[in-house]
């Protein structure tokens, strides 16, 4: 059989000639849910990487989370394909996780913070950090992960994730970004109010405390569940108390700037690259 049909599942362009393929790789992960209890399962992961290099620095790309059980299963499989052909092209090779309690993963809800009046925000990202090292643990076992370098990306909770990322003694990791990071936040009943404050901004700072490598903060002014100053009462509990990074506010999206990850990407590619430039990863060979 041709060597391109053995490597590739998904094609994203179509015959062997393309550079970026997409494939899915099932990763066994063991998280544990906010009662203490061990889940052992598999989650799919999507990756997305340039077939002519023999290895890459990594990327992990972690997608939010939705209000609902429903719409948490309705997630399908994680991809952010536009987004992860870019990385590709910035010379990463991307693993987007499709979580435990989500979409085709399936599984407990192991990111349950307890109700909206005293919510334990930290317990919710432990699954999230948890599965991003086991993620990279596995992948790299096959070979096209230089597991000595890389960077995690998180976009909403997966953005509060990857600053709960950047505590953690993750082989390689340089940097974490997070594009419009929280949790708790409901744009329709409580539009720029999320669940318990007082929690997020103690959360954040904890981390601060604890970070081990940089991070880049984007957030749109009119981002509905959070609004403009909370991000930026976060970012500053972040670095008060050691935390490096660097906030970045971004123009308005339509009526809600929070999904400007993918909706607008144009406006933070190029503070993205800069940033890129500082942490000396050598691209794909």
């Amino acid at each position: 059989m041709n060597k391109c049909l053995l490597s590739v599942l998904l094609a994203v362009a179509g015959p062997c000639a393309a550079e970026v393929i997409e494939e899915v790789v099932n990763v066994p992960v063991v998280v544990v849910d906010a009662r203490g209890k061990p889940v052992k399962q598999e989650i799919v992961v999507t990756v997305f990487r340039d077939t002519l290099h023999a290895r890459s620095p990594y990327l992990v790309l972690n997608h939010g989370r939705a209000p609902t059980q429903h719409d948490r299963a309705k997630l399908g499989r994680a991809r952010y394909a536009d987004n992860s052909r870019y990385f590709v092209s910035k010379g990463f090779a991307v693993l987007v996780p499709t979580r435990v309690g989500y979409g085709v993963s399936g599984g407990a809800d192991v990111e349950n913070a307890g109700a909206c009046a005293k919510p334990d925000y930290a317990v919710r990202l432990r699954p999230v950090v948890a599965q991003t090292r086991q993620v990279l643990t596995n992948i790299a076992a096959l070979g096209y992960l230089d597991s000595t370098q890389g960077i995690v990306v998180g976009q909403s909770v997966g953005g509060f994730g990857a600053i709960a990322v950047s505590t953690a003694d993750i082989p390689g990791l340089k940097a974490v970004i997070n594009f419009s990071g929280g949790a708790g936040g409901d744009p329709d009943k409580r539009p720029e109010s999320p669940c318990s404050p007082d929690e997020l901004l103690q959360t954040f700072g904890d981390y601060g405390a604890k970070a081990r490598v940089p991070s880049l903060w984007f957030y749109s002014v009119n981002d509905k569940y959070w609004g403009e100053q909370l991000p930026r009462e976060w970012f500053a509990a972040y670095t008060k108390n050691g935390g490096k990074g660097q906030f970045v506010s971004l123009p308005a999206y339509k009526s809600n700037g929070h999904p400007i990850f993918t909706g607008n990407p144009q406006v933070w590619k190029r503070d993205f690259e800069q940033f890129l430039k500082g942490l000396n990863i050598t691209a794909a060979r």
